[in-house]
């Protein structure tokens, strides 16, 4: 961790309007194309922020030759938790987003998210693009199949239909693209380390900004990415967040996102509190004596 590096580029001559953090470990085809859909398709411009891990497939080399990247590196793969917390160091707007290297942005995915913004009375608020998957990971997505990789995209047929898929606004928003005021980052924390590499870190997140008084969780239908789905999770070993969050909150995740949050139902306006059936808070009891073995 000593070891960690950071640049930008401080006397870029832009305003932008979001800081988008992108970690990337060893993924350069689909960084890449993450990076030119941000370039081609956004309505504003933005400070591009890439947490390199390891870089040794010439990521690193890439990202030091963009101008309009800012980054930090380190020589070891640390993680999501780790690498967004890093990345904030370099922020420059009020908004940070989230964004995974494999997902490519589609038109006007920042606009619908800003006019959103806009509408709300406060800060105090988590949003959501929406994600069109291969196969749909969740009621969240969409299901679309584009392509599972940069050299199989069909980028053309998705640019033309991409808007023609009926969805609406969701409730829950947890995973990325997802969008914070920078002052509720830091008054939560940002990303717990104790979940690191990462699973089960985004419901953590979410629950640190229930905890805070945030209700205002959802997902916009308008604002749209594609998601080649997971491409850096299946080489890492995994660590036991299932039953980290149960022990740091008492209940299991599905238990926060279904009953809390109510993730993936139709939105209908900030989340009331939870009224949790019987069977759920015996299951829950027997999760945490589980856990605490």
């Amino acid at each position: 961790m000593q070891h960690i590096l950071a640049y930008t580029h401080l006397k870029r001559n832009i305003s932008p309007r979001f800081s988008i953090l992108i970690p990337t470990w060893n993924n350069l085809d689909y960084l890449q194309l993450c990076i030119r859909s941000i370039r081609q398709h956004s309505s504003f411009a933005h400070q591009i922020i890439v947490h390199i891990n390891e870089g040794t497939d010439g990521t690193l080399e890439w990202v030091k030759a963009q101008p309009d990247i800012d980054y930090t590196y380190s020589p070891q793969n640390i993680g999501i938790c780790y690498a967004l917390n890093v990345a904030r160091r370099l922020v420059q707007t009020d908004y940070m987003v989230y964004l995974n290297d494999d997902m490519y942005v589609c038109p006007n995915w920042d606009r619908e998210l800003w006019e959103e913004i806009q509408r709300l009375p406060n800060n105090f608020f988590f949003l959501s693009a929406t994600a069109i998957e291969p196969i749909a990971s969740s009621h969240c997505a969409i299901q679309g199949d584009f392509g599972w990789d940069p050299h199989h995209f069909q980028e053309e047929d998705l640019l033309n239909s991409f808007q023609q898929f009926h969805k609406t606004d969701w409730m829950g928003a947890t995973w990325p693209p997802n969008i914070v005021h920078r002052d509720l980052w830091d008054l939560v924390g940002g990303y717990s380390i104790e979940f690191s590499p990462g699973m089960y870190s985004d419901p953590d997140f979410s629950m640190k900004l229930w905890q805070a008084g945030v209700r205002y969780f959802k997902g916009l239908s308008a604002s749209r990415v594609y998601h080649f789905g997971s491409k850096s999770t299946h080489r890492i070993r995994k660590n036991k967040g299932y039953y980290t969050f149960i022990r740091k909150w008492g209940i299991t995740s599905s238990t926060f996102t279904r009953f809390y949050l109510q993730r993936g139902m139709p939105f209908t306006g900030p989340t009331p509190e939870p009224v949790l059936p019987a069977w759920i808070r015996w299951k829950n009891q027997g999760k945490k004596l589980i856990a605490a073995w």
